[in-house]
């Protein structure tokens, strides 16, 4: 059994040496290079073990890899430091004008995606014969229909488009993850038959009063008080340690209160990312502690998807499931439309949407780790393995085909920029 160091130590060599190759010999963006690499190599061992079956190695890779929780790393790891790096340079100013849009968008949005993806999936599955009943159908709904906000963020790196719109598909990723995560968990508890298959309509209002109202509050104490802390002194070690404990404090106080810990961090986030640089920070700690959340994103954000991209060595894929896996995807599309255009046509009388909104955030609309965490998270059940295959086909799609082709969809909607 290997220790914590040696996974970690692997996995970053193996981060270090695709991401070489990538940038000498094929060009692709930094994070879809490296699930690309991932995924191809996963793809080659998989037809080495079925042309070669006496060698050991796609074994041995697989059983490595087994021993690294996506589920945990992602969840519980990764993903309070990549939020908090995606929300330090969320403009507050642009995003409070967007907020009907991106409200609306993080939660009903949600909602529409979760009943058409759920209700068309339990259509197609018991049309193409690998039937799904409607529950877990719906649970299938609510882990795919929050867009990553480490997969949009990444992508809008390499991608210029309007200032509006970037808030919109930035603000709705970093805080629609959090909502998508209470839908999950009440749907979870409803197709699991929780309370002999009921979940009153009390509790659902608990958990998205408590757990999303409840921090965005914690985000924003916690992170008034690092930012009080910060401006009582001049010395950029001290306060990037401080930010440092913000996100792992945050984070893990809201994992024991039972609030969003996601929500959290970028409250915090976006608080220290727009207060600090104006009175709490000299330039030199802007500099410091702006820099260090940008290697930390850059680093984890490579080892995340490079750890997609492998994923595929430890997923048991049956081939009856291979058709319901590929028609998740036109679906997936659909129902993002629909959470899209319903949203922006109601506001489209009070808030200002620039051309190509509706094509570019529902071809934007990108699906990564956390989605496929949330589907290895589900209870030991028949329906688990047709649901992460549907899964790790939407997160691929949405990934490398949709996220390849913005910049073109982009210039097609909005015009060159």
């Amino acid at each position: 059994m290997l220790s914590a160091f040696d996974l970690i130590a692997i996995l970053i060599v193996l981060t270090a040496i695709f991401g070489w190759l990538n940038h000498v010999f094929i060009g692709l963006p930094h994070a879809i290079g490296l699930l690309v690499l991932g995924l191809a190599s996963s793809l080659i061992l998989i037809g080495l073990e079925v042309a070669l079956p006496n060698i050991s190695l796609y074994d041995d890779l697989r059983r490595l890899l087994r021993q690294i929780d996506f589920q945990e790393a992602v969840l519980n790891g990764m993903l309070a430091f990549l939020l908090f790096a995606g929300a330090l340079h969320v403009n507050l100013a642009i995003l409070k004008s967007r907020a009907w849009a991106v409200g609306l968008m993080a939660t009903v949005g949600v909602v529409i995606s979760t009943g058409v993806v759920g209700v068309g999936f339990w259509w197609l599955s018991a049309l193409l014969g690998a039937p799904v009943p409607l529950a877990w159908s719906l649970v299938f709904g609510a882990l795919i229909s929050p867009t990553d906000p480490v997969a949009v963020l990444s992508t809008l790196k390499s991608v210029s488009v309007p200032k509006t719109l970037e808030a919109d598909m930035a603000g709705e990723s970093l805080f629609n993850d959090g909502v998508g995560v209470v839908i999950f968990t009440v749907i979870v508890a409803i197709a699991a038959g929780a309370s002999n298959g009921a979940v009153e309509v009390t509790q659902v209002a608990h958990l998205f009063v408590f757990e999303a109202l409840g921090g965005a509050i914690l985000g924003l104490i916690t992170g008034y008080v690092a930012y009080r802390a910060t401006r009582a002194i001049d010395d950029y070690p001290i306060e990037t340690l401080i930010s440092l404990a913000l996100v792992m404090g945050t984070y893990a106080l809201a994992s024991k209160l039972h609030m969003s810990g996601q929500i959290a961090v970028v409250v915090a986030g976006i608080l220290i990312g727009n207060q600090g640089p104006r009175d709490a920070m000299s330039d030199e700690t802007q500099r410091y502690l702006f820099a260090f959340w940008t290697l930390i994103d850059e680093v984890l954000n490579s080892v995340l998807f490079l750890l997609i991209g492998l994923e595929v060595l430890v997923l048991s894929f049956d081939r009856i499931f291979l058709w319901p896996a590929l028609c998740v995807i036109p679906l997936v599309l659909l129902a993002r439309f629909l959470a899209v255009s319903i949203p922006v046509m109601a506001l489209s009388s009070r808030t200002e949407f620039v051309k190509g909104t509706i094509p570019i955030l529902t071809w934007g609309g990108l699906r990564g780790g956390i989605s496929i965490a949330l589907a290895l998270s589900l209870p030991t059940v028949a329906e688990k393995p047709i649901l992460l295959a549907a899964t790790y086909a939407a997160v691929i799609f949405t990934i490398v085909v949709q996220g390849l082709s913005l910049r073109a969809v982009v210039e097609r909607f909005s015009g060159p920029r």
